[in-house]
């Protein structure tokens, strides 16, 4: 994992986490009401072990057993945890002044029907038994996110105390058992309010809404999480949301998407993530200049990152292959780096 000016970005090995939570076979950790609590383990269980399967093939990497390892094999400051991204885990969709976000109106449409995060994994009220499952499974760390329409209904505006009062009981009950706290500001839940108002990440005007939003959690969970993600994966918020529209709020066009009620796929996703990029500067900079100094935390922007090979030598391969990085990765981070090549 390493951090460069705000930015950091980690392999799929140490961001390898080992997850609770109960997930349907869409593989969003969505349920729908009528799938009991308990009834997906063994088979999130079963789809965790496949997948772990052929990532360690995909890489070459040596198949040992669970016995092979302890901590001490890991460097002390290597930090084990588990993520999960709000709509995947709290539920309680429409309680305590909750409002939908794209995330609810995307499951919620007609031909999406592999359930919805109505109730998920009831974090919202099963928190404290989702700790006890945490520490007995050993881990040190929780990266979650925070729900902005739970937080701030309608994306501005003023603040729900038990939106607020949720979450600061979260973070005191992982600390209270010595689990650190890694918040993420945004995981695919722009607050429909604000896709309905201006289209979200298509207008600019979602750069100061964002950073407003920042600041609520900066000042009110700042002198306890050192931690901060300010955009889960821009890079598939981007492309997912706009341009295949396999993730909210859907947009596409053909033949980029399959089912496109609206979008261009030839120009949103690049005025999504380019929004994406200065609200996540704005909100550095607001950290930077107003809590950095009294807070000492880390904010950063994670981005998923494949990577590809050339089939072959040939220059047509080769420079395919650098334009499938520059439009993976380099949508998100080469403009900032500079340092991607093939």
């Amino acid at each position: 994992m390493g951090t460069i000016d705000g930015y950091y970005f980690g392999s799929i090995c140490c961001l390898y986490f080992i997850q609770r939570s109960e997930s349907s076979e869409n593989g969003f950790g969505l349920r729908s009401a009528s799938e009991p609590r308990k009834a997906m383990s063994k088979l999130r269980y079963f789809v965790c072990v496949l997948l772990d399967f052929f990532i360690l093939q995909t890489f070459g990497m040596m198949i040992l057993s669970i016995e092979d390892y302890t901590r001490a094999d890991f460097p002390s400051d290597f930090v084990f945890g588990a993520g999960t991204s709000a709509y995947q885990v709290e539920g309680a969709a429409s309680e305590d002044g909750r409002l939908p976000s794209i995330w609810d109106t995307f499951a919620h449409k007609a031909y999406y029907s592999e359930g919805n995060g109505d109730i998920a994994c009831d974090e919202y009220h099963k928190y404290k038994e989702d700790v006890r499952l945490m520490v007995q499974t050993g881990l040190e760390a929780y990266r979650f996110s925070i729900s902005w329409s739970r937080l701030i209904p309608y994306g501005r505006g003023p603040v729900k105390p038990k939106g607020l009062e949720y979450y600061n009981n979260l973070i005191n009950e992982l600390l209270m058992h010595g689990i650190q706290p890694h918040v993420v500001l945004y995981h695919m839940d722009t607050p429909q309010g604000l896709d309905d108002e201006y289209g979200g990440w298509l207008s600019r005007k979602i750069v100061k809404d964002f950073t407003r939003y920042a600041d609520v959690c900066f000042k009110e969970f700042g002198d306890r999480v050192l931690h901060w993600t300010t955009i889960n994966e821009a890079n598939i918020a981007a492309l997912g949301g706009y341009d295949n529209g396999l993730s909210p709020p859907g947009r596409c066009s053909l033949p980029f998407g399959v089912i496109c009620p609206e979008g261009n796929s030839s120009t949103e996703p690049y005025i999504a993530a380019h929004n994406m990029l200065l609200a996540h500067s704005s909100a550095v900079k607001l950290y930077k200049k107003k809590y950095k100094a009294k807070q000492h935390g880390f904010v950063g922007m994670n981005v998923y990152a494949p990577w590809f090979l050339p089939n072959s030598k040939s220059s047509e391969d080769v420079i395919a292959t650098q334009r499938a990085i520059d439009f993976f990765i380099g949508l998100c981070i080469q403009w900032c780096l500079g340092i991607i090549q093939t």
